[in-house]
């Protein structure tokens, strides 16, 4: 148990329309499996976000509502001011419904069909969803090798970069030098940079440089650019719906909002998305801290045990998140038997890497108390000592 906050105890999530416990058979075909899937977390969200929430239920009207008031805003401008010491201009700022929706808008707003959009990979593949559903090209620049990110900004056609940062499924923090790199080089294509921070929030001290931390797009970005997150990934209430970005440009930003208001009818957001944010960034920073610290630990158990079952492994955690990228090709160990194995067997969901583009590799969710990281593990374990030569 983390001082001040319970992580350990599990949550019974069966039967709330749990897309990870209750949905497991949408993507692996069997009921029933003990999951490590989609990226949400089996703790409940921060108390004060949930007292926040019960005092505006208590309220007893949840009529339409403007994004765009002080307490929000402030909420914002606060946040990234006090963990990443960036004055944000709330002038630029935009709301939608997800990440993912303000993602398909800008796609829409700066490429036309059959332009290219390009990625790091391995790729999280709800923007593989995004670009190839909306008949874009997407061009894919292997994480860490710049001279390929290089060439595909430079083919004919490709008209945004889209960052993830931190990386998913990776975990990768970006360096300074390597922002400035790739704005550098957006700006000298005259590419278009989205940068989605939803993972901002889950930097590792003690797997990063010491001293470093996230680095928003905002101190790069020139020309055409947005930042786009939410508070929902950090504090764990996803299923309110409900993102905000950062837009550049005042006139990409004018064309954001009419697009949003008008085209999608979109202009009154969730109310109580906006109560959750204020209290997860006015409040939540305590909750924020302990979690991480309890997440560091499910990574270093992880490490432990794989590492001592396999040495070859050598697997170190991520510089941030709570997403195990495991490189199993050391092995020699079949994709497909692994994930009848885990499937069959073990009956355990473990995401494999061909979902984000890369064979050899799994992707287990940590966000979760240590009694179920350690069975999700050992199952793993135990699976890759059957298969292995």
């Amino acid at each position: 148990m983390t001082v001040g906050y319970d992580f350990d105890t599990p949550i019974d999530r069966y039967g709330t329309w749990c897309v990870q416990w209750d949905g497991v058979a949408d993507r692996f075909g069997v009921d029933g499996l003990l999951p490590f899937t989609i990226s949400d977390m089996d703790f409940a969200s921060p108390p004060e976000v949930l007292d926040a929430l019960q005092r505006r239920i208590a309220h007893g009207v949840l009529g339409y509502t403007d994004w765009r008031n002080e307490d929000f805003l402030s909420a914002i401008r606060h946040w990234f001011a006090s963990r990443y010491d960036t004055d944000i201009d709330t002038e630029r700022v935009v709301y939608g419904p997800s990440v993912l929706n303000q993602l398909s808008q800008l796609l829409r707003m700066w490429t036309e069909p059959g332009d290219g959009v390009v990625v790091h990979t391995p790729t999280y593949d709800g923007f593989l969803k995004s670009i190839s559903g909306l008949g874009r090209d997407l061009r894919g620049a292997p994480i860490g090798d710049t001279a390929a990110l290089e060439r595909q900004l430079a083919r004919p056609g490709s008209k945004v970069l889209l960052l993830c940062s931190p990386h998913n499924p990776t975990g990768r923090v970006w360096t300074e030098d390597e922002l400035t790199e790739f704005a550098r080089l957006a700006e000298a294509y005259g590419v278009a940079v989205i940068s989605d921070e939803i993972h901002a929030d889950f930097v590792h001290a003690d797997s990063v440089p010491e001293g470093y931390r996230h680095l928003p797009w905002t101190r790069f970005g020139a020309g055409r650019w947005a930042l786009i997150t939410s508070a929902s990934k950090a504090f764990n209430f996803p299923a309110l719906s409900g993102s905000y970005g950062i837009i550049g440009d005042p006139d990409d930003h004018a064309a954001f909002l009419r697009r949003m208001e008008t085209g999608e009818g979109l202009a009154s957001p969730a109310v109580l998305t906006l109560t959750a944010h204020i209290a997860a960034y006015r409040e939540g920073g305590p909750w924020l801290d302990a979690l991480n610290t309890y997440v560091e630990g499910n990574l270093r158990s992880v490490a432990d045990r794989l590492n001592s079952a396999f040495p070859q492994l050598d697997w170190r955690p991520p510089q941030a998140g709570y997403l195990a990228w495991i490189d199993l090709r050391a092995l020699g160990v079949d994709d497909d038997a692994v994930q009848r194995e885990l499937i069959e067997r073990e009956k355990v969901a473990i995401m494999p890497g061909a979902t984000y583009g890369s064979a050899g590799f799994v992707r287990l969710n940590v966000g979760c108390p240590r009694t179920k990281v350690e069975q999700g593990t050992d199952a793993l374990i135990r699976v890759l000592r059957r298969l292995a030569p």
